[in-house]
């Protein structure tokens, strides 16, 4: 097989990436937008020289799949997001659960049915995209996969009103306003990206995230708010770096052009409103629907009791902290590396009333080590899961039960597998469908105390 060869396959699973693909053989081909149990004809673009893997682009679909749908996006295919809305959702689930339980082999313990999002679309509360100029107009959109051609994704289904109509808007102004994108490969132009996140009650926060200021910036965000009546607010960030980060790495770099510098959102845990800041680069989980089913399904399962001191390592802007304080947690510690989060998980603490709550900023080991104890341990670390420091401090403090929120299914087995081997056992794991139409799966296991010697 070489690149250029147009062959028939036949897909039976999707890789880790959404793409179909054949059986293990000689080689073993992947196919993005192929589906499981559908024949297709594919071009030959990459053999791999060390492994026999190659990747084909797909041409024509010969027998089609039960499972496959129309998707609901014009732009799938050719915008890099969604890889999998043309997958039925309930094999999405189903295949999301099965990812999950692979991971977890040899670990002795159930998976869950993955937990289905409310929304499977309109659920993502905040638009990140790509400025460009896309024929002789400004778009804002996002890259085609494996490139950085940028797709204009206005009509986007997957954004939670109203964003989409927001994004429109200000591509036109700006476009009007003559903003030049930025271009990575000359290094020349102004505007790199726009941020924007949705409140549950339809509020918007704009960003835009440029090489220097845009010239009349403060101008162009009055003219953009008083034609979208939902933003509150407008803030300009500078990210004068290379690579592909958004935001830059510093904390000084935003200043507020217009409006508010921060949002207000909402998750209903269980019948309890937590309410959250949310600044301009502030991560939460973009399923508002979908985070609010796991923080539940933390609080039931750690149930804390009064006097009981609980530790939210990896805390982010607090919302499993202060879920757990407002079911009544009284002395609650939430750890987080980066210090503008830490400034909103303590402006949320004090929106929600949560005087046990306190947070602290710097590294996780670090800050675990200088805890004399703790009953209930929460972890939500990045895709890398967390370091064997970490883990070890963990079992120092000997917490009744741990709640483990991870992002990627294998390093999440791996961070059980050592913590059975220290006294943990996992007695549960829930997959939850975060990001629907994606590969993307998010994964809660809930870990007790092994009582045997």
């Amino acid at each position: 097989m070489q690149p250029g060869d147009r062959v028939t396959i036949t897909c039976v699973e999707l890789d880790d990436d959404g793409a179909g693909m054949t059986a293990p053989g000689a080689p073993r081909v992947h196919v993005a937008g192929a589906l499981p149990d559908e024949r297709v004809a594919a071009v030959v673009e990459h053999v791999s020289a060390h492994a026999p893997e190659a990747w084909a682009r797909l041409a024509q679909i010969e027998a089609p799949a039960a499972t496959r749908r129309a998707p609901a996006c014009r732009a799938f295919g050719s915008c890099g997001g969604c890889v999998l809305q043309h997958l039925d959702y309930d094999a999405q689930l189903a295949w999301k659960r099965g990812r999950v339980a692979r991971a977890a082999e040899g670990l002795d313990v159930s998976v869950a049915p993955c937990v289905a999002s409310p929304r499977p679309l309109g659920y993502r509360n905040r638009s990140k995209l790509v400025a460009a100029r896309v024929g002789n107009r400004l778009v804002l959109g996002a890259y085609a996969p494996r490139s950085h051609d940028v797709v204009d994704t206005t009509g986007c289904r997957v954004a939670e009103a109203p964003l989409d109509e927001t994004a429109a808007a200000l591509a036109a102004l700006l476009d009007q306003a003559g903003v030049v994108p930025y271009d990575e490969r000359t290094l020349t132009g102004d505007l790199r990206h726009v941020v924007l996140r949705a409140s549950h009650d339809g509020r918007v926060l704009a960003t835009w995230i440029a090489a220097r200021p845009l010239a009349n910036g403060p101008a162009l965000a009055r003219a953009f708010r008083a034609a979208r009546p939902e933003v509150i607010g407008v803030v300009e960030h500078i990210n004068r770096g290379r690579g592909n980060a958004i935001f830059a790495a510093e904390t000084d770099k935003d200043r507020t052009l217009d409006g508010d510098a921060t949002i207000e959102d909402r998750v209903d845990v269980g019948g309890t409103s937590v309410r959250l800041r949310l600044s301009a680069g502030a991560f939460f989980q973009a399923n508002r629907g979908v985070a609010a089913l796991a923080y539940a399904a933390i609080v039931r399962a750690l149930s804390p009791r009064p006097g009981e001191r609980v530790v939210d390592a990896y805390c982010g802007v607090g919302g499993i902290a202060l879920a757990l304080a407002r079911a009544g947690a009284t002395d609650v510690l939430g750890i987080e590396a980066h210090d503008g989060a830490v400034a909103d998980a303590t402006a949320s603490a004090a929106l929600n009333g949560a005087t046990g709550a306190r947070f602290v900023a710097g590294d996780v080991a670090g800050r675990l080590a200088a805890i004399p104890r703790a009953d209930l341990v929460v972890l939500n670390p990045p895709r890398k899961g967390c370091a064997p420091n970490v883990l070890a401090a963990v079992v120092r403090l000997a917490p009744r039960a741990i709640a483990y929120l991870s992002c990627d299914p294998d390093t999440l087995a791996r961070d059980l597998a050592w913590l059975a081997a220290n006294g943990y056992r996992t007695r549960e794991i829930t997959p939850y469908d975060m990001l629907p139409d994606t590969p993307h799966v998010e994964a809660l296991a809930i870990l007790a105390r092994d009582p045997s010697p």
